[in-house]
């Protein structure tokens, strides 16, 4: 799951779903949401790259004939374009205005239906499928979760597909992430140095800062958020709390059946 290099790439699709506090040192501090900065905008794609994620994703469309997919959480669209197509119908949904913009800008951005909001935005269509990938379900905290879940079993025809995936907390991943040293990469805005600190504040939530420093501008943003992680027994319960059926858990994308050694759940579930 990890991405190579940045601190930012430990994180598939980290900022897209997170509250975060991003803070401007040169010009006081401002709430937003988590990747209104453009410049981090940019480079979202270039640290979550397409992959086998996205071809599992793709897959279970075509095997289960999707004719309307909503993508919760979709970021820039990378994956909710490709899932369009003649025939299909595709609505992507983020809380993040500035990465939406970018979806629409790209190659594909015509054939979806954008929202900005969370699954309060979900229209009630009769989805045939759902998805919620780059570990979006860890973002969502509780009582949110189940209002998550709940939102999108109405917006569900009886029998469509939920897929999604989240980490598995037994692997403990966040050990390896926070980083003393800064890594440099070169941007279109110049030099970004980012390092990032993981910390386990409570039994299955773990407090994120991401920091961002441009060393020209002299400005630094700050992301900070919890992360949620989940057991495979409490998914399955909130699945059935909230009229889904679990039909599958795989341990990684090629749908190995899940073992405890693995690091992520991929939970497919139908709506009942």
């Amino acid at each position: 799951m990890s991405k190579k290099g940045s601190s930012r790439r430990h994180l598939t699709s980290m900022p897209s779903w997170s509250l975060a506090m991003v803070k401007r040192s040169r010009a006081g501090s401002v709430d937003l949401m988590a990747y209104e900065d453009p410049r981090l905008v940019e480079l979202y794609d270039i640290d979550n790259p397409d992959g086998p994620d996205h071809d599992f994703y793709r897959s279970l469309a075509d095997e289960i004939g999707a004719s309307t997919v909503v993508d919760l959480g979709c970021g820039t669209g990378m994956l909710t374009v490709t899932l369009a197509r003649e025939g299909r119908t595709v609505v992507g949904v983020d809380p993040s205005a500035a990465m939406l913009a970018f979806a629409r800008a790209r190659v594909g951005g015509d054939r979806v239906e954008w929202l900005v909001g969370d699954s309060c935005a979900v229209p009630d269509r009769d989805f045939d499928y759902a998805v919620m990938t780059g570990n979006v379900a860890q973002h969502i905290a509780d009582p949110d979760w189940l209002r998550t879940l709940h939102d999108l079993r109405h917006a569900m025809r009886s029998g469509a597909t939920l897929a999604f995936e989240t980490r598995n907390a037994a692997a403990r991943a966040w050990e390896g992430w926070s980083s003393v040293d800064r890594n440099q990469r070169a941007t279109a805005h110049g030099p970004l140095l980012e390092w990032m600190s993981a910390e386990e504040t409570s039994p299955g939530t773990v407090r994120i800062q991401a920091h961002n420093l441009f060393p020209d501008s002299g400005e630094t943003v700050v992301e900070e958020f919890d992360l949620r992680f989940r057991g495979r027994k409490a998914v399955e319960d909130d699945l059935r709390a909230t009229g889904f059926e679990t039909l599958a858990v795989y341990g990684d994308w090629a749908r190995t059946p899940f073992e405890d050694e693995h690091r992520v759940m991929v939970f497919v579930a139908r709506a009942r």
